[in-house]
């Protein structure tokens, strides 16, 4: 595997858990409280759609990356 294969499934790793993240914090799952607070600091209570929606749409981009390197050397040895 080379160096950009190895960037690209190692990329794709941390964005699909990045948007698992994500995914249970817009639905409610889990509730990280704020690291860095510069005005009037409160958690989010309650489901977030929109993060729910932008967690699935980034763990979506991240499989991709992840799993394409594969799926091209399958495509390829099929072919021959």
């Amino acid at each position: 595997m080379t160096w950009r294969k190895a960037a690209r499934v190692t990329a794709g790793i941390v964005l699909t858990l990045l948007g698992l993240l994500w995914i249970l914090q817009g639905a409610d799952l889990v509730r990280i409280e704020p690291i860095l607070c510069v005005a009037d600091c409160e958690p989010v209570t309650g489901g977030s759609p929109g993060w729910l929606i932008t967690g699935i749409v980034t763990a979506l981009i991240g499989l991709t990356l992840a799993v394409a390197p594969w799926k091209r050397r399958r495509r390829d040895r099929d072919r021959n």
